[in-house]
């Protein structure tokens, strides 16, 4: 059994149900985040199903010099603020370098490590010292025992709420594959796992954007769902083939509900709730 963390009136791990990490890949505008968290909440609230709100205010990792990295930083952080307060969400954003620690945790809940950025110490102790939890993504050329040292870091702070995910591993050129003892394997590190089910899916930079394969996302989550996972990420989007970023591999909106009805359903009975 892994540790709980808790992040505000959420708790993910110590077999507690799963949590819904979920939200379009990055802000691209008010409206459209707005209105996703609110309905993503209005589903995950009938079903019972704890809910983070996720998006990027800003894209550092992006596939091609004319790619949409995201609105300026204070707009962007401002449309966080907003879905935080007014629907009272905990809120879950990446970080790049050790300064943006400081100031995204002024808005966000958890501080997202990303994948390719998973072995870089000075961002994870300055993500640590913030005192948020961190969501820490495994890298795609990582084996996921190797993990550990990334939790190292950040709990070197003293901070111990760290999530590990599991986000697919590179497969020859432009493919992942998800290796689901990955999952065993980080939850025997002693913190809760995640699976994301919507990266995993991706074709990475298969030309000038990255491609993607979106209808394996519904068996991955299922699989993972079934392995007794602390947590679900996924990228949402009331429009997916129109987003500005990851349009390939974001869920559509309008078949959440049926997805986590099914999930939550699986979940039950893997742990006995």
């Amino acid at each position: 059994m892994t540790n709980l963390v808790k992040i505000k009136n959420v708790e993910i791990g110590a077999n507690k149900p799963f949590v819904l990490i979920a939200g379009p890949c990055v802000i691209e505008n008010e409206k459209i985040t707005l209105d996703t968290a609110e309905s993503i909440k209005k589903i995950t609230s009938e079903l019972n199903i704890p809910f983070i709100f996720k998006s990027s205010y800003k894209k550092a990792n992006r596939t091609s010099l004319g790619s949409f990295t995201g609105l300026e930083e204070d707009q962007a952080l401002g449309i966080l603020k907003k879905v935080k307060d007014s629907l009272e969400l905990p809120i879950l954003t990446d970080i790049h370098t050790e300064s943006e620690a400081e100031r995204a945790s002024l808005v966000a809940d958890v501080l997202q490590i990303p994948a390719f950025l998973c072995r870089q110490t000075d961002l994870l102790i300055a993500a640590g010292k913030t005192g948020k939890a961190v969501n820490i993504k495994k890298g795609q050329f990582l084996a996921p025992e190797d993990m550990k040292h990334a939790v190292e870091k950040v709990a070197s702070t003293n901070n111990n709420n760290i999530l590990l995910t599991e986000r697919g591993t590179t497969f020859g050129y432009h493919d992942l594959i998800v290796d689901m003892r990955s999952l065993i394997i980080m939850r025997e590190i002693g913190f809760p796992v995640v699976m994301d089910a919507t990266h995993s899916v991706q074709l990475p930079s298969k030309g000038g954007v990255s491609g993607g394969q979106p209808k394996f996302i519904p068996p991955l989550a299922r699989a993972a769902v079934a392995l007794g996972i602390d947590a679900l990420f996924m990228e949402v989007h009331p429009d997916p083939l129109h987003a500005l970023s990851d349009a390939a591999s974001q869920f559509p909106l309008d078949k959440l509900r049926e997805l986590l009805t099914g999930l939550k359903k699986i979940d039950s009975i893997v742990k006995n709730l």
